[in-house]
């Protein structure tokens, strides 16, 4: 089971639809899948089209981290439908706030990592939408993975959230996942046809490297689209939708072969 935390030190940059595009993709790709829900707005949650009621939240599986805890707070995706993968949610909620502190235990940061050891059998891949800060929710998730996805956009401000990002990787790393490594940084919603997006994706380049992800999610409306319909990207067929589904590809492909790396 390979546990992938996207997070965003900069709120408004897309962080959700990414995870949702990482999401279509294992969907594609034919992995199981789980999508843990660790920003109080819940919008991974919405954006996946779940039906039902739970009887808990990820707020109760972070405080007490149990196998029963865990089931009573997923609920199954309608992605699964038909003859498609599992996609199952641990769901958030507003209850989370009240955790996204800096001065959580150990225990508890680490807590998300203990209960999904438990069921690491259950699923091929796990993601986990961290909220957009540097608080306890995000070193929850950052705790609980083996790489992480930055995520950004070609904006004045992009460069010091993603270097606050990274620094937050290894500090997490530092104190309570060695197996934590950077996967590399999304820059999302470009629009190559403008100048100052072109300056800040070369700024960015220039900076870090290649830990800047060859996959640059181009700005279109079959994203607005995908979501606005609760599918999908890769359920919709035209040119814009085909391209940006094409780079979520690369991006999982990319997770797995350096997850597979690690561990050999």
């Amino acid at each position: 089971m390979i546990v992938l935390a996207v997070c965003s030190l900069k709120g408004g940059v897309g962080k959700t639809s990414v995870t949702l595009g990482l999401v279509a993709a294992a969907r594609a790709a034919g992995l199981r899948t789980l999508v843990v829900d660790l920003d109080p707005q819940g919008d991974s949650t919405a954006g996946l089209d779940v039906d039902g009621e739970v009887s808990a939240s990820s707020a109760l599986v972070i405080d007490e981290p149990r196998r029963r805890h865990l089931r009573a707070a997923t609920l199954r995706s309608h992605w699964s439908d038909g003859d498609h993968p599992p996609v199952d949610v641990v769901v958030g909620g507003d209850d989370l706030a009240a955790m996204d502190r800096t001065d959580l235990s150990s225990r508890r940061l680490t807590s998300l990592r203990t209960v999904l050891d438990k069921v690491s059998g259950d699923h091929d891949l796990v993601l986990v939408d961290c909220p957009p800060s540097l608080g306890g929710l995000t070193r929850i998730g950052l705790a609980a993975a083996d790489r992480a996805i930055i995520v950004t956009e070609p904006g004045v401000f992009a460069i010091a959230a993603a270097d606050r990002a990274l620094r937050a990787v290894h500090d997490v790393r530092t104190q309570l996942n060695p197996r934590l490594q950077p996967l590399g940084i999304v820059i999302n919603r470009v629009r190559p046809n403008i100048g100052e997006h072109r300056y800040r994706v070369e700024e960015l380049t220039s900076l870090f490297g290649p830990l800047v992800l060859t996959q640059q999610i181009p700005e279109r409306t079959a994203v607005q689209r995908a979501q606005g319909a609760y599918v999908p990207i890769h359920a919709l067929r035209n040119p814009g939708a085909r391209e940006v589904a094409a780079l979520f590809d690369g991006i999982l492909a990319h997770a797995v072969r350096a997850a597979r790396r690690q561990r050999s």
